[in-house]
């Protein structure tokens, strides 16, 4: 549904379902757009139905809303990226088909930014057989509390064509985020993008997610947060280690970012959520990074948004 100008111009409408920290990112990376931007209350759903793209950044589980939108019609795009949720978005795929409605899922930092560097990145091989992909920080409350449970959970990877599981918070490695972030011990945990990654490229053998965690984090992951979470974290990161061959040769390139958390999925889910308005995106249920998405524009948007890009240079 779009509405009408004075003229007789049509203006589309994209709503930001959610009032917290990343929806009000959302709304000012689409302040600009020439688009009409409508902020919606998670519990005033019905207003969702009355727009051409629905924005899903409140906390929580997105799944129920997403297959309410899709037997209405309506186009979204979900930040969501707790893995048993991501998993039943997934399986709205046939109904969203039978709709003619794309939905975009996992369209923020990591899973989402995640996507859109593979496809990027993945242009300087031949094939990419292995990406490991670690996140440092968070975005508002409701992001801090789903890394909170993530270190509790059961980690997935993809492992020589078999999905694997591990105990959240195991496997420790060190990892080398763009400054400001550095250098940070990062762990297995509940994490969408294995699934996520293994549809955007089916050549890959190894899919691995960790993401940043002190030692009190891991202690406490199965326990109430001792604390209440900050409105917005500091500093976060991103960080892809892709290898794959080149002219039979084997090639490694790491790629990243380094800004707020909530900055880079805001930037994210605005530029897909414009996707959605002016390309048509087959129906279905997809996620960045996706050849039926128009990765390179979305990205080309994120990085006008003020998102920097990173590559690793050294031996």
């Amino acid at each position: 549904m779009a509405t009408h100008e004075g003229n007789g111009a049509t203006r589309s409408v994209i709503a930001i379902v959610g009032e917290g920290l990343v929806g009000s990112r959302v709304a000012l990376n689409l302040s600009s757009s020439g688009v009409e931007v409508r902020h919606i209350r998670s519990r005033d759903i019905r207003e969702a139905l009355r727009c051409d793209v629905a924005v899903l950044a409140h906390g929580g589980r997105h799944a129920g809303l997403l297959s309410t939108l899709a037997a209405e019609g309506v186009a979204a795009v979900s930040v969501g990226d707790d893995l048993e949720d991501v998993m039943a978005s997934l399986d709205l795929h046939e109904r969203a088909v039978t709709r003619g409605t794309p939905i975009v899922v996992g369209a923020a930092s990591s899973p989402g930014m995640s996507g859109l560097l593979l496809a990027h990145v993945a242009r300087a091989f031949d094939v990419v057989d292995e990406v490991h992909v670690a996140a440092h920080g968070t975005g508002g409350p409701a992001c801090a509390r789903q890394h909170h449970d993530a270190l509790a959970g059961t980690a997935v990877g993809w492992h020589d064509g078999e999905w694997m599981q591990r105990p959240a918070g195991s496997g420790r490695e060190l990892c080398w985020f763009p400054d400001p972030v550095g250098p940070r011990d990062c762990y297995r945990y509940a994490s969408s993008e294995p699934v996520l990654l293994q549809r955007v490229a089916p050549s890959l053998n190894r899919i691995t997610a960790r993401v940043s965690a002190t030692r009190r984090d891991r202690l406490t992951a199965r326990l109430p947060m001792l604390a209440p979470p900050h409105a917005e974290g500091g500093v976060g990161g991103l960080r892809l280690d892709v290898r794959g061959t080149r002219n039979g040769a084997r090639r490694v390139e790491i790629v990243g970012v380094a800004e707020r958390t909530a900055l880079v999925a805001g930037a994210v889910a605005a530029q897909t959520a414009l996707a959605l308005v002016s390309h048509p995106v087959p129906a279905g249920v997809h996620n960045l990074g996706q050849p039926s998405l128009p990765n390179a524009e979305i990205l080309d948007g994120v990085v006008a948004a003020g998102i920097t890009l990173h590559e690793f240079v050294g031996a």
